[in-house]
């Protein structure tokens, strides 16, 4: 049997977390003990030599956009290619998926992020309790204003979209004594998730949340969700967190919420564009912690995660199986 062919494409411009290198490609390949697979490593779209010949393909998001790369003539550029790894959960920049070939399969990286999520959204909800904007506001007004809070222990959490993330979420919150509710598209229940809903009963619930965490893809059913109406309608207090996508969120609402006190703080790690430009008005906002976009990839494991998850599917493929965390063009995740 012929070796499949799998090519790695990284950007020489990506952090550390982000970038690939032989080294990371090697060892991954020697845990998973896959036999028959012959790997390349380019950098920046630099040669498309390979493009004839490669069955698999591993990239951001930002490499498939690249102009550089045939995407909507793959048929023809890439006639052995027969699945594409996106690094990251989401994909809407390659939305709507009409440029997938037949028989051309898309995967993800749902599930790398989830014990670093765990991890942030911990910090970030017992930021969000402690008030922790709204010290840093005063802070930066040089404002001594002593805010005093209860221990976050049997308050509501609202999580919308208990994916991989938003269910790291949901059992982080479990773990601090939270009532978690959630919201899934399917309605299908979680065990770290106490009530789960479905999308269309969002506005009767957010009046009941302490805490909003937004973990949704951004698809076009989600796009400014969290529009000014739904944001009005949270509970007086409520801190609101984003690991989502900056698309689901009037973002001028949430700050007027967040300088009236309809809201008491605001955490946000996903901005549009990023990054996020010195003239946006986000980062004056009142009772605002901003992120760069930092809080769910593991600096030492997200790579090696990654890479384990890619040699697995190569495995999958060569069985002819189908692959884990094959992305729905329907659905856009």
């Amino acid at each position: 049997m012929a070796p499949l062919r799998l090519r790695f494409e990284t950007r020489a411009d990506k952090p550390a977390v982000f970038r690939f290198t032989e080294r990371l490609i090697a060892d991954a390949h020697a845990r998973s003990g896959v036999a028959g697979v012959r790997m390349s490593l380019g950098e920046d779209l630099r040669d498309l030599g390979w493009l004839a010949e490669t069955e698999g393909l591993v990239a951001s998001n930002d490499i498939i956009r690249d102009p550089r790369f045939p995407l909507g003539a793959l048929a023809t550029a890439a006639p052995r290619l027969r699945w594409i790894h996106i690094i990251g959960a989401g994909i809407e920049p390659l939305l709507p998926l009409d440029w997938l070939p037949a028989g051309l399969v898309l995967t993800n990286n749902s599930g790398v992020h989830a014990e670093k999520i765990r991890e942030a959204a911990t910090m970030a909800l017992l930021m969000l309790n402690a008030r922790v904007p709204a010290i840093v506001t005063n802070q930066k007004k040089a404002c001594w204003e002593q805010i005093f809070t209860p221990c976050i222990a049997g308050k509501t959490v609202l999580v919308i979209g208990v994916g991989e993330m938003g269910a790291a979420v949901a059992v982080a919150a479990k773990a601090l004594g939270l009532r978690v509710i959630g919201i899934r598209r399917t309605g299908a229940p979680h065990p770290a998730v106490d009530r789960m809903a479905s999308l269309a009963e969002l506005d009767a619930i957010l009046p009941e949340a302490d805490f909003v965490v937004n973990a949704a893809p951004l698809t076009p059913e989600t796009r400014n969700l969290l529009d000014r109406r739904r944001i009005a309608l949270m509970k007086r207090g409520a801190g609101f967190l984003n690991i989502g996508r900056a698309g689901s969120v009037d973002h001028e609402a949430l700050a007027e919420a967040l300088r009236t006190a309809a809201l008491s703080g605001a955490i946000i790690d996903v901005h549009d564009p990023e990054p996020l430009p010195e003239s946006s008005p986000l980062w004056h906002a009142d009772n605002l912690v901003l992120t760069p976009h930092v809080t769910s990839d593991d600096l030492d494991d997200y790579l090696p995660k990654t890479f384990d998850l890619v040699f697995a599917n190569a495995a999958r493929l060569m069985r002819g199986e189908a692959l884990a965390n094959v992305v729905d063009p329907a659905r856009g995740y």
